[in-house]
């Protein structure tokens, strides 16, 4: 017996109208995995609460910028000159509309329910859109937003300490995004990389 309720869905969709779209799956040993794509970012924060109300705890926030899917050499090969003629093709499109060229950002809220999750993402275009912050109703949400505010050009709403947690406010914003690939960012000599990096950006000495 899974944690999630049945109705789970229904009551995402009751929180979120601007829509969703749904998965979940559940293992062998009967625990359940859900995902919840919001097609407005606007509707997060209700249906953050709506998890909040069956007990959720948010475990932890990620974010990246998926990379569009790799054209199929076979489908350009086929399609010859009509494929040159048409210039490139259209990027796949998150569910409210977002572009998934490279640029946008998916951020996703992974919530545990008595052991099972429930994973709520949102997609934002590169250089605008907004997200309601969760800090208010999940206190651990604080330093992840923030983060990801100083890492990212991501922009929190409603973030009750929106201070840098990191970096130095003399360093621009979002300059892990410009600066260091995540293949550095996650090697051990980061830290060293990025601040090589900053240092001659300013022009200053290594």
């Amino acid at each position: 017996m899974t944690a999630l309720p049945d109705d789970i869905e229904a009551r995402l969709r009751a929180a979120a109208p601007g829509g969703i779209g749904y998965s979940r799956d559940e293992t062998a040993k009967g625990v359940a995995v859900a995902w919840c794509e919001l097609a407005d970012p606007a509707d997060l924060e209700a249906a953050a609460r709506c998890l909040k109300d069956l007990g959720a705890r948010l475990s932890t926030i990620t974010a990246l910028q998926p990379k569009p899917p790799e054209p199929d050499d076979d489908d350009d090969a086929a399609d010859g000159d009509d494929a040159a003629d048409a210039g490139e093709p259209e990027p796949p499109r998150a569910l409210g509309g977002v572009a998934i060229d490279g640029t946008s950002y998916e951020i996703a809220y992974h919530f545990d329910v008595d052991g099972d999750t429930l994973t709520l993402t949102v997609f934002l275009p590169a250089g605008g859109g907004t997200v309601p912050s969760l800090t208010p109703l999940f206190r651990n949400a604080d330093w992840s937003e923030r983060e990801l505010m100083e890492i990212y050009a991501i922009r929190i709403d409603g973030h009750p300490d929106p201070r840098r947690l990191f970096l130095d406010e003399s360093v621009d914003a979002a300059v892990l995004e410009r600066l260091i690939p995540f293949s550095t960012l996650v090697n051990a000599a980061s830290t060293k990389s990025l601040w090589e990096k900053i240092l001659e950006q300013k022009g200053g000495a290594s």
